[in-house]
């Protein structure tokens, strides 16, 4: 008789959970979902590209010559310097990662002469790659409103650069171990560029994950209960200083990578 009083519980069971959905408080139906549609491909019958695309350079890193960081914590290490090793490094490169304005490396190189005008901001420090230690996150005013954000590893007893771009910054955010830069769109009015750098285990680098062109933020549109604006932690002392006014002879300016518009 076992098997017949398994039934009949059971058969109770549903009718229970029946007689619920129709009483107060029961499940209701919201009316017709629409039909979910997949990607549909175009022009299947074109070949994939053979060629690998113009690289950027988004993941070139480089190692920071003449930099010891003690314990593997990038608080111990003084923005300035780093930001000066690699201009000494590369004194005649104005344009891709390492590339800096002239006028402004001679400012980098002259900040402990005169701090006022050095243009390397107060760092900041987050944990981006996942490896529980705080990187080094570093920004270099400009001229023509741009800034140059750059992020710095601690290992094998020195610094690493794993992320290097320059942009006419709105605003530089963190989200989590996103490193999120707003930059102006001069194509489009009304709208702006954001990029999500994140972190890469298997290129050992910050890429850009996302990029996104997106209306220009309202100080009403933002969002309900939203985070508080990061503040530096505690390092070496930086003195940030006003944006760098172009001299009558300038050098060859940074080449940024074209971005791409939408169709219309």
């Amino acid at each position: 008789m076992r098997p017949l009083t398994v039934g009949l519980a059971a058969a109770l069971a549903l009718g229970a959970l029946l007689t619920g959905c129709n009483g107060e408080g029961g499940l209701r139906s919201d009316g017709p979902v629409e039909t979910a549609v997949g990607p549909v491909r175009l022009w299947p019958e074109l070949p994939p590209a053979s060629d690998p695309p113009v690289d950027y350079g988004e993941t070139d890193t480089a190692r920071v010559p003449g930099i010891t960081v003690r314990g593997a914590d990038v608080r111990t290490v003084d923005a300035v310097a780093v930001v000066r090793a690699e201009v000494a490094a590369h004194p005649d490169t104005y344009s891709g990662a390492d590339g800096v304005y002239e006028e402004t490396a001679r400012a980098i190189l002259a900040c402990d002469t005169e701090p006022a005008a050095c243009p390397v901001l107060s760092p900041y420090y987050r944990d981006l790659t996942g490896n529980g230690r705080d990187e080094l996150i570093v920004g270099i005013r400009m001229p023509e409103q741009q800034v140059a954000v750059r992020v710095y590893l601690a290992e094998r007893g020195g610094l690493t650069r794993v992320m290097s771009t320059v942009e006419q910054v709105i605003s530089v955010e963190l989200a989590g171990r996103d490193l999120i830069v707003r930059a102006a769109s001069a194509g489009i009015p009304g709208y702006e560029y954001r990029t999500a750098w994140s972190w890469d285990e298997r290129q050992h680098s910050m890429l850009p994950a996302r990029d996104e062109i997106v209306p220009v933020r309202t100080p009403s549109a933002a969002p309900r209960g939203a985070s508080p604006r990061p503040e530096p932690a505690p390092g070496p002392e930086q003195t940030p200083g006003p944006e760098q006014t172009p001299g009558p002879e300038q050098a060859p300016r940074p080449q940024q990578a074209p971005r791409p518009e939408p169709a219309p």
